[in-house]
């Protein structure tokens, strides 16, 4: 172990933002170890009592060490004996260090690196990189959000999403709740019932409550009877997104044409074989090759899937509707046009749409959807392969809303000037 000179404790006094009653006591570099130690001691005493900020006497103090970020391509720590003080309210406590957070065998600067790096790479990266246990990163994770969720403004939201997504592959999900309109996710809970919503939803004050102008959601009757049971008016603020319509009416024309091309098949006719995908674009996303000589023939001719396709796409044409009356009557007109098609999978569909109708005509109205939630839950499950699944629904939620949450994560004490 090799002692430094007083420039040396200077000079590491800055790069920790070390200041009184704090100062550098000693710099020593191990070569053997590839580390630098920065000893830093305390002058004062009494300090803060951590629960009540009260100056109190000393108890006794323990020696801790916390990773800092390297200089001289060596690792560097940082080593104090860290007085506890014995508190008339409180009792005895450790205090608070300036240069990392409680709990933490990090600097905050360090902290503040590993965070930066896991806006862009896995844990696993991440770990391996900085030379990291899982579990270092892991509780870094969860102290950023927590800071987050404790800074994070109580304002109120106009317009959320709902939506689930899956946590893992036996059909095991979380509800994720969405600001529409800043794009981040508000909240995570586990599994997709009543009671999930109804989690997001009794965090709120009434004022809250009362500010929530539009709920964009899929067709859950679990949501739809959360969102009614906390928001006045709720038949008037739920939003069926047009592309769960879409999905619905699709999966439909999906069936019926897998039936007639079985049918055809038998009958040695092969119109139908590898269609799939013409029947479920819209015809604008068809290529012109493809429409000029395959599908537009299909289409135009008399098969029972060429029906469902053409009433598939008059659905897709009312989302243009956006006055209510005539939006109503084109949807109506639409039911009428389903229900007499003699299509099975079409006319459930059809009941499918007449039930949630309102939900519809909201949608159609105000002009919003759930994309923006449907688009966090593409990246959530984006993160999630990048992660190789996570053990458990708090640190898929943790993962969440440390990368989607819009939340100020940096520790405190993080001084990068």
């Amino acid at each position: 172990m090799y002692g430094m000179a007083m420039n040396d404790r200077q000079l590491y006094s800055q790069i920790l933002g070390i200041s009184g009653p704090w100062k550098v006591q000693d710099v020593a570099m191990d070569l053997s170890k590839k580390e630098i130690v920065v000893e830093v001691a305390s002058t004062a005493a009494k300090h803060k009592c951590p629960e009540c900020g009260k100056k109190c006497s000393g108890y006794d103090s323990r020696v801790r060490r916390w990773r800092h970020l390297d200089t001289c391509q060596l690792q560097t720590i940082v080593l104090a004996k860290v007085p506890r003080v014995a508190c008339p309210e409180h009792g005895v406590h450790q205090i608070h260090v300036p240069w990392a957070e409680p709990g933490s065998k990090l600097t905050a600067m360090f902290e503040a690196l590993v965070i930066d790096w896991l806006r862009d790479a896995s844990v696993d990266a991440v770990r391996d990189h900085l030379g990291l246990t899982w579990y270092q990163v892991d509780m870094v994770m969860k102290r950023a959000v927590e800071r987050g969720l404790a800074r994070r403004e109580a304002t109120p939201v106009h317009d959320i999403g709902v939506d689930e997504t899956s946590f893992q592959k036996r059909h095991e999900y979380v509800t994720v709740v969405t600001d529409t309109t800043r794009s981040k996710v508000l909240h995570v809970s586990d599994g997709k019932s009543a009671s999930s919503l109804s989690e997001y939803y009794e965090s709120l004050s009434p004022e809250h409550l009362a500010a929530i102008e539009t709920v964009s959601m899929d067709m859950s009757s679990a949501y739809i009877s959360s969102t009614r049971k906390h928001l006045e008016d709720a038949d008037d603020k739920i939003i069926f997104d047009k592309f769960h319509v879409a999905k619905i009416l699709g999966a439909a024309v999906n069936k019926v044409r897998r039936e007639e091309n079985s049918m055809l098949k038998e009958q040695g006719d092969r119109r139908l074989v590898g269609t799939r995908y013409l029947w479920l674009s819209g015809s604008e996303n068809v290529s012109l090759s493809n429409w000029r000589g395959h599908f537009k023939p299909l289409r135009e001719s008399v098969l029972r899937t060429a029906r469902a396709w053409a009433i598939k796409e008059e659905a897709r044409r009312l989302w243009s509707y956006t006055t209510y009356g005539w939006a109503r009557r084109g949807w109506n007109k639409w039911l009428s046009w389903a229900n007499r098609c003699r299509l099975q999978p079409m006319i459930k569909a059809a009941a499918t749409v007449k039930n949630h109708l309102w939900g519809i005509l909201n949608a159609a109205v105000t002009g919003l959807s759930n994309a923006t939630a449907e688009s966090l839950n593409a990246g959530i499950q984006r993160l999630k392969k990048r992660a190789c699944g996570y053990r458990s629904r708090a640190k898929f939620r943790i993962a969440i809303l440390f990368n989607f949450g819009g939340l100020d994560l940096m520790p405190e004490g993080a001084k990068w000037d």
